[in-house]
C-alpha cells in the first residue's frame, strides 16, 4: 500500500467519523437526552403554558400540571414559585390593560415591578 491509499483511507476515515458525530448531535438536538415517559394513551401530565421575560436574566414560566398551574420565577440567583395550585377551570380572556384612572374609592394597581422586588425580599 503506498502513501497515496494510506492518506486516502485516512481522510475518508475521518469525514466517516465527523459525519456520525454530526449525526449524533443532530439527533440529540432534535429528540434530546432524557427518556420521555408518557402515560396511557400517549397524554401529557406537565406543559409550559407561557414564558414571558421580566429582564434579561429572569423568567416568568406557567407551567400547568393535570388541572393545576404555577407560576414560577426563574433566571435569578435561585428560582421561586411565585403562586402555586391554581386551579385550571375555563379560559380566561386576556385582561385589558388600564389605561383610564382608577374609579373612586379604588387604588391604582401597583406595578408589577413592585411586587416583584416585595416577592424577593
Amino acid at each position: 500500500m503506498n502513501d497515496y491509499e494510506l492518506y486516502l483511507r485516512a481522510l475518508l476515515s475521518l469525514g466517516l467519523v465527523l459525519v456520525m458525530i454530526a449525526a449524533l448531535a443532530f439527533m440529540i438536538r432534535k429528540y434530546g437526552t432524557a427518556i420521555r415517559m408518557r402515560g396511557g394513551k400517549g397524554t401529557r401530565r406537565l406543559a409550559v403554558v407561557e414564558v414571558a421575560a421580566v429582564d434579561q436574566r429572569r423568567r416568568l414560566v406557567l407551567v400547568r400540571r393535570d388541572d393545576t398551574e404555577h407560576l414560577l420565577l426563574t433566571g435569578g440567583p435561585n428560582d421561586l414559585v411565585i403562586e402555586g395550585d391554581i386551579m385550571v377551570t375555563a379560559a380566561v380572556p386576556a385582561a385589558q390593560p388600564a389605561t383610564a384612572a382608577p374609579e373612586d374609592g379604588q387604588r391604582p394597581a401597583t406595578s408589577f415591578r413592585r411586587q416583584l422586588d416585595q416577592v424577593q425580599s
